[in-house]
């Protein structure tokens, strides 16, 4: 019999069906009128309510500033539910639902709304077999907001001891390291760290979370998954829209904050990380946090040589004439926000040294598209093709958006040809295989909140560590304005500084 390691943290069965630790539970929302929970939230608790993964009990409070009844609140997340899916909603099932569908209007601030949700939460909440009583606060505001609700939760004594609760924080988290830790330490002196779930939904996507599937379950390639074999690792996360009217927003935040420090650095995180000992919350990000750790320091000389920012201007997208960034709703017409990304990165350890990362990302690209294109090195010797061939090495591509492919590219012999060299794909599709769409990412990250599985979600030290490395950039840049805003048309894939920063290195952008 072949040897298996045996840890503790490796069981057989450690990986469960999916169908475990689901307990009554009330969530309540605050910003239940706003566009979050319109769009994402609601649609998602009702898909799972239609997929039967919600408990038996359970409950959902929406809290707001809007004046508005119960049935009046149900009207509308009917309408929204509606909108988001892809046909009717059965009446049946809808009203099943809104017996679970509660809304309070209140303010915060005033003692007697808080006495009011209090009652309203106990009166909801039922019990689970051990007696407690699950709540769980999903932020669905502002980041400002947020942290007045906290300290109102945390004053009428509704973060410990009365519910046994959890809350759920979108990003962002903060706009630089500051900011971050600020947050943090305000969240921990209300909440223990095991209750705060950091939200990032990107990943909650089913193909970013099988980055780490396929990394430790495919012996072939985690052997060579370093330095001796990689020539380059390349992520690409374009997007063909604009900033959708969330001017206000992306005036403050730009691509650093909105993109790179967050879903750029996590994909970094899974695609670099060490093997964890454990398929556990803290031993994965453990993993990750060493890898943000590993991250070369950037310095001015170093921003400015490795680093390219870019706004894109008007242009045709996919056959649509676009207006530029200056030009968007609440925008500056002299904004110097960027909008584009590329930057080189490398991770002083032992597994990548000497392995550039290539990432870039923007608004108005020539085409939507999340992609990490891993490619490998050559062979040193050429022993089939003439020298006038162009032999493609072997290159990896995980495709998370829009859609969810997995791909190999080699080389084989053309029929009939002497020494004459193809390059052919290896292709694999989630849908085409399985046959059904995947879980949309709120309803997994809801999902593993109520089942209180922190695996997908930031934990204080990981966020402090990646705005350590996007901190010294935004401030180079903020520092040194550019004078050539805008300097790439929409509908292209960003200014020419993004092609010559990895064609100085002899290499080229492998998604196009």
């Amino acid at each position: 019999m072949r040897d298996i390691i045996d840890s503790r943290f490796l069981q057989t069965c450690d990986i469960t069906s999916g169908d475990e630790g689901i307990k009554p539970f009330t969530l309540v929302i605050f910003g239940a009128t706003g566009s979050l929970n319109s769009l994402k939230l609601m649609p998602a608790i009702f898909r799972l309510y239609q997929s039967g993964a919600l408990p038996e009990y359970f409950s959902i409070l929406g809290f707001g500033r809007t004046e508005l009844a119960e049935e009046g609140f149900r009207v509308l997340m009917k309408e929204a539910v509606t909108k988001a899916s892809d046909g009717p909603v059965s009446a049946t099932q809808w009203e099943g639902f809104t017996s679970h569908l509660f809304y309070m209007p209140g303010n915060v601030e005033e003692d007697e709304t808080m006495k009011r949700l209090t009652g309203r939460i106990e009166t909801l909440s039922v019990r689970t077999e051990k007696g407690n009583k699950e709540v769980i606060y999903y932020m669905a505001v502002p980041p400002e907001t947020t942290t007045g609700i906290v300290k109102r939760l945390e004053k009428c004594n509704l973060c410990h001891g009365r519910f046994n609760t959890k809350i759920m924080v979108e990003k962002p988290f903060g706009v630089n390291r500051d900011s971050a830790r600020k947050l943090n330490t305000m969240l921990l002196e209300a909440f223990a760290e095991e209750q705060i779930y950091r939200t990032d939904h990107y990943l909650g996507k089913e193909p970013v979370q099988n980055i780490l599937f396929f990394r430790f379950t495919n012996t072939i390639f985690e052997q060579l998954w370093n330095w001796r074999y990689i020539d380059n690792v390349q992520i690409t996360i374009a997007e063909d829209i604009g900033i959708q009217h969330r001017g206000e927003f992306y005036e403050k935040a730009g691509i650093l904050r909105d993109i790179i420090q967050n879903h750029a650095m996590q994909l970094i995180g899974m695609i670099a990380m060490e093997p964890p000992v454990g398929f556990t919350a803290d031993f994965i990000r453990d993993e990750k946090i060493k890898v943000f750790r590993s991250l070369r320091g950037t310095d001015n000389k170093y921003i400015d040589e490795y680093m390219v920012r870019g706004q894109y201007a008007g242009g045709n997208v996919n056959g649509v004439n676009a207006v530029g960034y200056r030009a968007e709703d609440k925008v500056s017409a002299s904004s110097l926000t960027p909008t584009f990304f590329a930057g080189k990165f490398y991770i002083d350890n032992l597994r990548w040294a000497t392995v550039p990362f290539y990432v870039r990302a923007g608004k108005r690209l020539k085409r939507q598209i999340t992609e990490i294109c891993i490619q490998f090195r050559q062979l040193p010797l050429r022993l089939f093709g003439r020298t006038c061939d162009v032999i493609e090495p072997n290159v990896l591509v995980l495709t998370v958006n829009p859609d969810e492919n997995i791909s190999l590219r080699f080389g084989v012999k053309y029929p009939y040809a002497q020494n004459q060299i193809y390059t052919a794909n290896m292709d694999f599709n989630y849908r085409e295989v399985f046959r059904k769409p995947h879980q949309d990412a709120y309803e997994r990250l809801l999902l593993d909140c109520i089942k209180g599985d922190l695996t997908l979600f930031g934990r204080a030290d990981m966020l402090e560590v990646m705005w350590d490395v996007i901190d010294p950039v935004t401030e180079r840049w903020e520092a040194m304005q550019p004078a050539d805003f805008p300097n790439y048309e929409a509908g292209t894939w960003g200014p020419e500084e993004a092609d010559r920063l990895i064609g100085n290195d002899g290499r080229h952008w492998l998604t196009l």
